[in-house]
């Protein structure tokens, strides 16, 4: 199996130009199964039946794995499986009736207006890393894009002069609109400080770190929660919380849902929907503080 696994990563990447992260993802989930079929005496692709996946899954269940975790890696079977099966090397798609388990989809944690507002005003603007970080933030309250796309930006997806930025990590490209205060932050990074940093190098990246090489995902995600804690915030703080934050806010004030999906990037609107919901329950809860006859 552990080439046939090597052939449908070499597929994804070539053929569908899935991410690099996509590619990790599901090479990590098929090794998983490739390990647990070896135990049971099974290493040929043409063997592997409906009854040993689900086997698997069952087994995954009984190690407690996450539900989120058990879903995706029945994606990335069924995908594995039915490249197979295109090709004529596989006559029957074994993972064709595995069942995804439900998941209860959690309420992200959102800061409040007065909680961003805090975080942004931390980074000192007179320091190269601070001018820096104050661009990041507000950049990444501005527009909603996951850090993964934020840290990706180059030079030529902003366009300073109609505040926009154009991202193209997700299914389709997207433009972005971003408002006065992130772009003076972009603007006042780009014109002195990011050179500083670059420190003769030569990269069209916009975000670096301090040694001139493009910012990482924990790198960024060190400097929020750094801040987080000089600002007193208490709640947990994740890379996507300012995405969290900007999408509530955006509901909270009335924007529609399509528009909120679109600058996300979500797939499917019900993704976007949970934060509807927030509005619904923050209403409810005023109401029942307030009205006379509960």
């Amino acid at each position: 199996m552990t080439y046939e696994i090597e052939e449908f990563i070499g597929y994804l990447h070539n053929t569908k130009g899935t991410s690099k992260n996509t590619e990790v993802s599901y090479e990590r989930d098929l090794r998983k199964l490739e390990q647990f079929l070896r135990k049971e005496g099974i290493t040929e692709v043409e063997a592997i039946t409906s009854t040993n996946l689900n086997s698997y899954i069952l087994y995954m269940e009984r190690e407690k794995f996450a539900a989120s975790s058990i879903s995706r890696s029945i994606a990335s079977i069924r995908a594995f499986f039915q490249y197979f099966c295109q090709k004529g090397v596989l006559e029957k798609n074994p993972a064709d009736r595995l069942k995804t388990p439900k998941i209860e989809k959690k309420i992200p944690g959102i800061l409040s207006v007065e909680e961003v507002d805090l975080l942004l005003s931390q980074p000192k603007e007179n320091t190269v890393k601070g001018v820096r970080d104050k661009a990041m933030m507000e950049l990444l309250y501005a527009t909603g894009i996951r850090v993964s796309e934020l840290i990706g930006l180059k030079i030529q997806d902003v366009n300073l002069k109609l505040n926009y930025i154009t991202c193209d990590s997700s299914e389709r490209e997207r433009a972005i609109p971003f408002g006065n205060t992130a772009r003076k932050a972009v603007e006042t990074y780009m014109m002195k400080d990011r050179e500083i940093l670059l420190k003769g190098k030569d990269s069209d990246i916009l975000f670096v770190n301090c040694s001139g090489n493009p910012m990482s995902r924990q790198g960024f995600w060190k400097v929020l929660k750094n801040y987080a804690s000089s600002a007193g915030i208490q709640q947990d703080i994740t890379p996507h919380t300012l995405r969290h934050s900007f999408a509530a806010h955006l509901v909270q004030n009335g924007a529609d849902l399509r528009s909120v999906q679109e600058m996300l990037g979500h797939s499917d609107i019900s993704t976007t929907q949970i934060y509807l919901n927030m509005n619904v329950n923050k209403i409810r809860n005023v109401y029942m503080k307030a009205h006379p006859r509960k």
